[in-house]
């Protein structure tokens, strides 16, 4: 069993309780214009290109059998739609080049994962797969988790909800805590900001919940998009609802995806546009708090 991994973080603490392993995999349906991990978008492997580590060696310009590379105006340039995705390239680079995302097995995963055993028994951690989205790759996804209950280990899964009903419902014998997002409670602002609607992310949320799964709600607030007092509002309503909820996270933006949209050579939508302020956040996260019945923090 392999699976499309770009990233794992150790010692990952933003992403389930106690100290964790995060997998990040690869593959995402939704296009939320505020995505922190463009690179997760595609479930393929990508080039990346580090213009600020680039020492204008020329190695790759001589290497790569396409000639996807190319100095215009001064400027490195890569013909993207050329790429192979060989990797050749960064293997003549010294450090500017990087092919994100790689074919792992479980085991090949959870030899990383064992390398923090000691921290997760200490602080109550273990592992969370997230992505991109992890439904792309179920059973993938659904082997990893059950290998790290196998072995005793705390188990999230960070999902946007979208995807088939029997998938999320196997799910839940495999995972301890749920990390599932809120991006927009309306439907034609989820559409028109992830590219889908919601109803089916909803009818998953509730459909786990109906099982008894433990969840925390993930709500991304986006300056100008969702802050507002109907989203807020809905929230609050929305984890009122559950039974099993046990958090609401909000998660205010950050503009980390704008550098790695422009490292793959992707238009960031949200180019120019600060993340709030403490003070903004913590309001946010006392208007939803005025109407929830389960606590609200500042994730993240």
């Amino acid at each position: 069993m392999e699976g499309m991994v770009f990233d794992i973080q150790r010692l990952s603490v933003h992403d389930g309780p106690g100290i964790r392993t995060t997998v990040f995999l690869k593959g995402c349906p939704l296009r939320c214009v505020w995505c922190h991990n463009p690179e997760s978008n595609a479930i393929q492997p990508q080039l990346a290109f580090h213009e600020n580590l680039c020492i204008g060696c020329g190695n790759c310009f001589a290497i790569c059998p396409n000639q996807c590379h190319a100095l215009n105006n001064g400027r490195h340039e890569i013909a993207r739609a050329q790429c192979a995705g060989c990797g050749l390239c960064v293997q003549a680079c010294t450090g500017a080049l990087e092919i994100l995302g790689k074919r792992c097995t479980v085991e090949e995963v959870m030899k990383e994962v064992r390398k923090d055993a000691s921290f997760y028994r200490t602080s109550g951690g273990g592992v969370t797969v997230s992505g991109g989205e992890p439904l792309m790759q179920p059973d993938f996804t659904y082997e990893l988790l059950s290998a790290a209950k196998k072995e005793g280990l705390h188990t999230c899964l960070e999902t946007s909800g979208y995807g088939p009903l029997q998938s999320i419902l196997k799910f839940s014998s495999a995972v301890d805590l749920f990390l599932y997002d809120v991006k927009e409670t309306d439907s034609k602002r989820h559409l028109k900001f992830t590219g889908v609607e919601n109803q089916q992310i909803l009818e998953n949320l509730f459909a786990i919940d109906e099982l008894g799964a433990s969840s925390i709600l993930r709500c991304p607030i986006i300056p100008g998009f969702n802050d507002r007092d109907g989203h807020f509002n809905s929230i609050a309503k929305l984890a009122n609802q559950l039974r099993h909820v046990c958090m609401i996270h909000v998660e205010p933006y950050n503009s980390f995806g704008e550098g790695k949209a422009q490292s793959i050579g992707s238009q960031y939508a949200l180019k120019g546009v600060q993340p709030p302020e403490e003070e903004r956040v913590a309001e946010w996260v006392n208007r939803i708090q005025a109407k929830a019945h389960v606590p609200v923090v500042k994730n993240g």
